[in-house]
C-alpha cells in the first residue's frame, strides 16, 4: 500500500433547486391559482473519520468533489427533493487546513465515526405559489436556488499512536518495532531503510499500545537535510517518546552527541515535541562491551536523560523493562479500538514535501 500522509483537494456543495412557475388547472374546478413549488436543498460536504484507512492515496487520484443540487419544484405545490450529502471519508488522525493561510485547522479527526459538515448545501428558491397574495394573485415570480460553497482545503495526516520511536538512521528503529510488534518493517545495513511511518501494536503483560516508527533523522532534518523532518508530525500525539542510540560503535556519532542530535531537531520542530517524556534506549548491547554500556548510560544521564535502558533490539535483552516503563507513561487503557486505529503495513512512495506548513 502506497503511503501518503498529504493531499489538495477542492470540494463544492450542491446548488439548491430553482422554484417552479405554475398554476393550477383542472377540469370542473372554477378557479385556479398558482401552485408552483420550492426547489430543493443542495447536497453539503460531510467529512467522515472510518476505521481501517491509514493513508490518504485515494486523493492522489480524485482531488474533485462535488455534491449534488436540489431537485427543482414543481406543480401542485410540489417541493423539489433535496440532495444527499456527499460524505468524503479520511482516516483517524486526519486534518483539514485551510488552503488561504496554510495554517488553520478546520477540522481534526480524533475518533472513528467523527462527522463535520464543512460545506451547507445551498437553500432551494421559492415557487410562485408563495408568492401570492390578497392583491397578487397570479405572481409568476420564482427564486432561483443558491449557490453552493466551494474551496480548496489540504488534508493532513497524523497518525495516532501512543508511543514514538526516535533515533539517528541506522539507530535499530525497524528492527525493534519488529521484535515489539506485529508489523513487518524493512531491514537493511545502511541508512534510511525506513522511509515512511510504520505503525505496530505492541501487547505487554495484558496491556497493548500502538508504537510509531518514523525515519531517522540527522543533523540539520529541521532545514530539510535528508527526509527532513516532515514526518515528526506523526508522533505529536504521542504520550511517551523512545529515543534509541546505536552504541555498537558502527555509528558516526557518540551516544551523547547522538542524544543531543536528535534532541536539537525535536526542538527546532517544535509543536511540544521537546517536552515529551523521553525513554532513552541503549540499543545494540548484543555487540558491545557490558562495561562500556554503563559508561555511556552514565554519560547519558549526566547530559540530561532521565531513564535509560540498554537493550538489543535483535535478541529482545532488556526490551521488557523497557516496555514495563512505556506502561508507566499510559494510561489503563490504551489499545487500537479506543483510537480507531487499524495498523497496516503502510511500504510505498515518499509523497513529496509537506508544503503547507
Amino acid at each position: 500500500m502506497h503511503f501518503l500522509d498529504q493531499a489538495k483537494i477542492y470540494v463544492k456543495s450542491g446548488a439548491g433547486g430553482p422554484g417552479a412557475v405554475s398554476f393550477r388547472r383542472e377540469k370542473y374546478i372554477e378557479y385556479g391559482g398558482p401552485d408552483g413549488g420550492d426547489g430543493g436543498r443542495g447536497g453539503d460536504i460531510v467529512f467522515e473519520a472510518v476505521q481501517g484507512l491509514n493513508t490518504l492515496i485515494d486523493f492522489r487520484y480524485t482531488q474533485h468533489f462535488k455534491a449534488p443540487r436540489g431537485g427543482h419544484g414543481m406543480g401542485k405545490d410540489r417541493t423539489g427533493a433535496s440532495a444527499k450529502p456527499l460524505v468524503i471519508k479520511v482516516p483517524v488522525g486526519t486534518q483539514i487546513i485551510s488552503d488561504e493561510d496554510r495554517e488553520t485547522v478546520l477540522a481534526d479527526f480524533t475518533e472513528v465515526g467523527q462527522r463535520i459538515t464543512l460545506l451547507e448545501g445551498g437553500l432551494g428558491g421559492r415557487g410562485n405559489a408563495s408568492y401570492k397574495t390578497a392583491t397578487n394573485r397570479a405572481p409568476r415570480q420564482h427564486q432561483p436556488g443558491l449557490p453552493g460553497e466551494e474551496m480548496w482545503v489540504w488534508l493532513r495526516l497524523k497518525l495516532l499512536a501512543d508511543v514514538g520511536l526516535v533515533g539517528l538512521p541506522n539507530a535499530g528503529k525497524s528492527t525493534f518495532i519488529n521484535q515489539v510488534s506485529n508489523a513487518k518493517a524493512k531491514v537493511g545495513d545502511y541508512a534510511f531503510t525506513t522511509l515512511v511511518p510504520k505503525l505496530g501494536v505492541v501487547r505487554h503483560k495484558g496491556r497493548e499500545f500502538v508504537l510509531a516508527d518514523i525515519p531517522g533523522l540527522i543533523e540539520g532534518a529541521a532545514d530539510g537535510a535528508g527526509i527532513g523532518d516532515r514526518f515528526l508530525g506523526h508522533i505529536e500525539r504521542c504520550r511517551v517518546l523512545i529515543h534509541l542510540i546505536d552504541i555498537s560503535g558502527t555509528g558516526d556519532q557518540d551516544p551523547v552527541e547522538a542524544m543531543r542530535i536528535v534532541e536539537d531537531e525535536l526542538a527546532a520542530y517544535g509543536e511540544g515535541l521537546e517536552d515529551k517524556p523521553r525513554l532513552v534506549a541503549l540499543n545494540k548491547v548484543d555487540l558491545a562491551d557490558r562495561e562500556l554500556a554503563e559508561e555511556f548510560a552514565a554519560e547519558l544521564k549526566a547530559a540530561g536523560a532521565d531513564d535509560v535502558f540498554p537493550i538489543s533490539g535483535a535478541t529482545g535483552e532488556g526490551v521488557s523493562e523497557l516496555l514495563d516503563a512505556v506502561l508507566g507513561y499510559l494510561p489503563d487503557r490504551t489499545a487500537t479500538e479506543t483510537k480507531g486505529v487499524e495498523v497496516e503495513d503502510m511500504d510505498g512512495e515518499e509523497g513529496g514535501e509537506w508544503s503547507p506548513l
